[in-house]
């Protein structure tokens, strides 16, 4: 589909107006706001035909009359014009600006969730993220931490591009408690998972290059890959995890550079992928040639047992990379990750590493060190809290929302939620976002439509929290219009 046609389509075009809805001021001039920013910075372009009045309105879940305001406030700026027959399209005449890169990903679908992270709009309540807050157990090891570490540690030159030594060896220890025997030598440590998955990508993709991926999957994540000029091709689903019978074609017909997992807790569907599904994904993928890169950022929660191995325990002969995290298991706010990867990897990874920031700090490190050793004994504390926050919200759910509909997750901390047949989930997350509630509606996670009516929805909050939101959503939902499929 070419640019102008894409632009006639509300779902593309919405992208492009990014978060307006969370603005202040009347709803027109948010979205008039919206649409001059978008043609001052270039993202609509000259001849861009818009969708007809009637078809956003309904797409954005505002009145006509809205539209027909913010339409007639661009073309009196001469912005847009309007000619019978062929609808409103973007001015010859719109000055536009040249704007620096502002981070965003060209057909990415992470833009908006990402603009929120960085502007944290106040009193809204975001599902963007499914992070906790941290625990005693993080404070005490800090207080042990600075009382005895700290005097050696200032003592080092503090540049450990691979990762401080303390912390590798405490990660090869971890994985090799979970079935995956590791060495130092084969760890890199990175600023957080999203890290970790960005320098696979630096080291495997390139332009022009494919990708495999789940579909669903988050878009975070799905927006590195794209970054590194990688298109995507996504395979389904079911409940041990991505599906064989699916994959071994998509293998031999795109001949990927990379596969793209998450094994254990997939985001957004919580499955668990089985012994056996990990190990034919990697018999395939040694098959074909092909690098997997296995996204285990929930496994680090876990205790040795309660998953199965990594899919590089898997004797099957290819290149595996495990990445891994304590934003799950320990804080969101301790950002370190890792990579467990053959030794010949791990240097490449070390020296990307270097370039973009010469090491992770290293307080940061030591603390993550002596953490890991602690996390098989925190794991049932965790599972506890989760089980009864799981409990909370679903009881919440199906009094205010009785017509919304979801799995329990195998693990995790989201539930898949699949609203009512016909019901678009982008439309009623423009409303919730004007209720104060942020949510991720499945188009943003499966670009291919095949989950349009589902949304992901974190159960991690406390219990106020979580009932603050079910009131919210619930309010949005009682306002979403019979149009929109309810």
């Amino acid at each position: 589909m070419d640019r102008v046609r894409e632009m006639s389509e509300p779902a593309g075009l919405i992208d492009l107006l990014g978060d307006w809805s969370s603005a202040e001021g009347p709803l027109y001039r948010r979205l008039t706001d919206a649409f001059v920013r978008a043609v001052r910075s270039g993202d609509l372009r000259t001849g861009d035909r818009l969708p007809s009045e009637r078809r956003l309105a309904d797409a954005l879940s505002v009145s006509r009359a809205t539209v027909v305001a913010v339409y007639d406030a661009l073309r009196g700026s001469g912005l847009v014009e309007t000619r019978r027959g062929s609808g409103t399209r973007v001015s010859g005449g719109a000055a536009v600006h040249r704007v620096p890169v502002d981070g965003r990903v060209r057909g990415g679908r992470a833009g908006a969730v990402i603009q929120r992270l960085v502007a944290q709009p106040p009193n809204l309540i975001s599902l963007g993220q499914a992070a906790e807050a941290g625990g005693p157990d993080l404070a005490r090891a800090l207080l042990d931490l600075v009382r005895e570490d700290l005097p050696g540690l200032i003592r080092d030159a503090g540049y450990h591009p691979a990762g401080l030594p303390a912390l590798r060896a405490a990660i090869a220890a971890h994985h090799t408690a979970h079935g995956l025997p590791t060495t130092p030598d084969e760890v890199v440590v990175t600023t957080g998972a999203t890290q970790a998955v960005t320098l696979s990508a630096q080291l495997y993709l390139g332009r022009g290059s494919t990708t495999i991926v789940e579909s669903p999957g988050w878009p975070g994540c799905l927006d590195v890959l794209r970054a590194a000029g990688s298109r995507l091709v996504g395979v389904p689903l079911d409940s041990d995890g991505i599906r064989i019978d699916r994959l071994a074609p998509a293998l031999a017909e795109h001949r990927p550079a990379l596969l793209y997992v998450m094994p254990t807790y997939h985001n957004p569907t919580g499955a668990l992928m089985s012994a056996g599904r990990r190990r034919r994904v990697a018999e395939l993928a040694a098959e074909h040639g092909v690098t997997v890169l296995e996204d285990s950022a929930h496994a680090a929660a876990l205790a040795p047992g309660q998953a199965p191995p990594p899919i590089a325990a898997n004797p099957a002969g290819g290149t595996v990379l495990t990445v891994g995290s304590l934003a799950k298991a320990v804080w969101g706010g301790l950002r370190i990750g890792w990579i467990r990867a053959p030794q010949d990897a791990v240097a490449r990874l070390a020296r990307l590493k270097a370039l973009n920031d010469l090491g992770s700090p290293i307080l940061d490190q030591a603390l993550a060190a002596r953490l890991i050793p602690a996390l098989p004994a925190l794991a049932p504390d965790r599972d506890r809290l989760l089980r009864e926050r799981l409990a909370t919200m679903t009881r919440l759910l199906a009094e205010q929302l009785p017509d919304w509909r979801w799995q329990e997750p195998r693990g995790g901390s989201v539930l898949w939620i699949r609203l009512p047949p016909g019901t678009d989930a982008q439309i009623y997350a423009q409303l919730a976002l004007r209720h104060g509630a942020e949510v991720i509606p499945g188009a943003t996670m499966d670009p291919t439509g095949a989950h349009d009516n589902y949304l992901r929805l974190p159960y991690s909050f406390a219990a106020g929290t979580s009932a603050e939101l079910v009131g919210r959503l619930s309010a949005a939902w009682a306002a979403l219009p019979r149009s929109s499929g309810r």
